[in-house]
């Protein structure tokens, strides 16, 4: 089964889009940028998955694994629906 993860690199992201780390242990949330990746570690054609089975949660003491997921950076618009 693939995702979003699977299909998309580093090197995919833009420019100034950031990815959401939550820790699945502990909750805690940090945020990633290509930029940030390719400082830890050169991995510009790494997959997301992969990056995402490497990184460990940054909170004191956790070390949890983490669940990665974009960031939207646009307003989000409400659905007015409803019966005339």
């Amino acid at each position: 089964m693939t995702s979003w993860k699977d299909t998309l690199q580093v090197r995919d992201l833009e420019q100034g889009q950031r990815l959401e780390v939550t820790c699945k242990t502990c909750g805690h949330v940090h945020y990633l940028t290509r930029d940030s990746i390719n400082d830890a570690r050169p991995s510009d054609q790494r997959y997301l998955d992969e990056i995402e089975r490497l990184t460990v949660c940054g909170a004191r003491g956790c070390r949890g694994k983490v669940r990665l997921a974009f960031v939207r950076n646009g307003d989000t618009s409400g659905f007015v629906g409803g019966l005339a």
